[in-house]
């Protein structure tokens, strides 16, 4: 600067200005533009320039191994410390947000035209306890061709929720007039249902609409057709059987019998 300022006493104040002006926490900014040539002369004699050019090599090296998070959040998992050699594509650790988080969930492709990115839907824990409400956040484009299923997230934001928990998606995809949902286990043959008639187990055949883990939804039945509300070891058609009203009303009549004997 001494030199620069005998010599050069007019290119003095900006060169003076941008020392003053230096902040270490940040990038090098650029440097001045040069009067006239004699300064450029002067400052690339002093190695100004190939000082500058290097210390910006370094810092574009340096922004490459500082990794920012596109979000606020906590760092759940470090798989490296300080001073560890780290590899090409190695993972160093998770970092989450938190509030925010997403669910993968496999949908049919048969109701691939009934999904909507945007579409609320609702979702329970393992013990059905809570219920959160989620919105249809992204679909994906392809089918899976070993399960035919589509993958749909969902996206949730609930600060009682944690990373990991097991949920249930409930999504509206489909409208179906008369049908049914029953528990899975009382399909007989796939397509086959006990019904009650006459104080005999029949078989009625029905139309499976759709499945889920535990219940299925069907089609065919009539109002008012009694069906069995849970799997009987053994049945079979032609069985002798009673509802719980034909058996409430007979020991009903049984009481009544037994009084009237005591009288």
């Amino acid at each position: 600067m001494p030199d620069l300022r005998l010599d050069y006493p007019s290119s003095y104040a900006q060169w003076q200005s941008y020392l003053d002006s230096w902040d270490m926490n940040a990038t090098t900014p650029a440097l001045p533009q040069p009067i006239d040539d004699k300064e450029k002369y002067f400052i690339t004699g002093r190695n100004i320039y190939t000082t500058y050019y290097n210390i910006k090599n370094l810092e574009s090296r340096l922004g490459k191994y500082r990794i920012r998070a596109p979000f606020n959040g906590v760092l759940t998992e470090a798989m490296v410390t300080e001073g560890t050699l780290i590899r090409s594509g190695q993972q160093l650790g998770e970092f989450i947000q938190t509030g925010t988080y997403e669910l993968q969930v496999a949908i049919s492709s048969e109701f691939a035209g009934f999904l909507k990115v945007g579409e609320s839907v609702e979702l329970k824990n393992i013990s059905d306890a809570k219920v959160y409400t989620g919105k249809v956040s992204r679909i994906n484009g392809k089918v899976d061709q070993a399960s035919q299923t589509i993958t749909t997230v969902i996206e949730v934001k609930d600060d009682n929720l944690k990373e990991g928990m097991y949920l249930t998606a409930n999504l509206d995809a489909q409208k179906i007039e008369n049908a049914i949902e029953i528990n899975r286990s009382l399909l007989q043959n796939e397509n086959q249902l006990f019904a009650v008639e006459d104080g005999k187990l029949i078989l009625k055949t029905i139309q499976p609409v759709h499945f889920s883990d535990k219940k299925v939804v069907v089609k065919g039945l009539e109002n008012g057709t009694v069906i069995i509300a849970q799997s009987v070891p053994g049945a079979y058609e032609g069985m002798i059987v009673k509802t719980e009203e034909q058996a409430a009303q007979e020991k009903a009549n049984q009481t009544e019998t037994d009084q009237s004997a005591i009288k």
